[in-house]
């Protein structure tokens, strides 16, 4: 077994994160210690969710840790996901109960209409089926993290009044080239945790 590592985590314009990961194929060592990475990674980023896009593999991984809305804590890792969703309400977002996060774009949040309810199975690092039907907060979760491995950023989605604004927070924090990032334990906790 190699020591757990922390991995840098890349900022919005990177183009791993903007493009549809890869599956994984091989179940070796080498993907327990990414996984086993990812993880680390988490934890000392005060997040809840995490996918190797953006630490910049671009392979269909993600792991998260978080309560879910009855306060169980789930944790776990979702290889080679489907998702399936409920429709998307189509009334406005509610900016204080549905605002999201993320760890690629660092101290800013904004409103966005998420599925309700979703089912979500892939494998673990084992290669076992895992499966997961949640709804609320912790269904935003892996939506959110099941984006990411489509290539979709939580911004991207955003509706035409919190695009704007994201558009001009964007340009105010350089976060439309590639090459940045930051330090999970290093460098200033961005979301003030």
């Amino acid at each position: 077994m190699f020591p757990m590592a922390i991995h840098p985590i890349v900022i919005y314009g990177e183009p791993v994160l903007h493009r549809r990961a890869e599956k994984v194929t091989a179940f070796d060592e080498g993907l327990a210690t990414l996984v086993a990475d990812m993880y680390e990674t988490l934890e000392a980023s005060n997040g809840v969710g995490l996918a190797a896009p953006q630490i910049g593999v671009g392979r269909q991984i993600f792991v998260y840790d978080a309560d879910d809305d009855q306060g169980v804590r789930r944790r776990g890792v979702f290889i080679n996901p489907v998702l399936v969703a409920s429709k998307v309400p189509e009334t406005r977002p509610d900016p204080v109960d549905e605002s999201e996060g993320c760890l690629s774009v660092p101290s800013l949040d904004f409103p966005l209409k998420r599925a309700e309810r979703v089912t979500i199975t892939g494998v673990d690092e084992q290669g076992r089926t895992v499966s997961l039907s949640t709804e609320g907060w912790f269904a935003r979760i892996m939506q959110h993290e099941f984006d990411h491995l489509q290539g979709t950023l939580y911004v991207d989605r955003l509706d035409k009044r919190w695009s704007k604004k994201w558009k001009q927070a964007q340009a105010a924090n350089g976060y439309d080239v590639p090459g940045k990032s930051w330090m999970p334990g290093v460098d200033p906790d961005p979301f003030g945790h």
